[in-house]
């Protein structure tokens, strides 16, 4: 079967463990950007479908991924975050603009 995307770093082992053989190569940095894009989008794509925390934990692995390799700091990103938050709120009320 023929995938070409992204997959966790322990995946190849567990094929060969089961009996098969996994054709794998190591991406160059173009190349992870985008499957990690993919990827990113393929989870999203599985969580909205679950509905699973299971899912959910794979988004953020993915995200993890992202901001590693765009050398991202989690914790800049959480102030960030924090800050748009104060300024602007989170989603809790469930407000739905209709207009403006």
């Amino acid at each position: 079967m023929k995938y070409n995307k992204l997959v966790r770093d322990k995946i190849p082992e567990i094929i060969k463990q089961k009996g098969g053989t996994p054709i794998t190569h190591i991406a160059d940095d173009l190349e992870y950007w985008q499957k990690l894009k993919e990827k990113l989008r393929e989870e999203v794509a599985e969580f909205i479908e679950a509905e699973s925390t299971e899912e959910l934990a794979d988004v953020l692995e993915v995200l993890e991924a992202v901001s590693e390799h765009k050398k991202f700091d989690l914790t800049e990103i959480t102030g960030i975050k924090n800050k748009k938050a104060e300024e602007r709120g989170k989603f809790r009320d469930r407000i739905i603009l209709e207009e403006s």
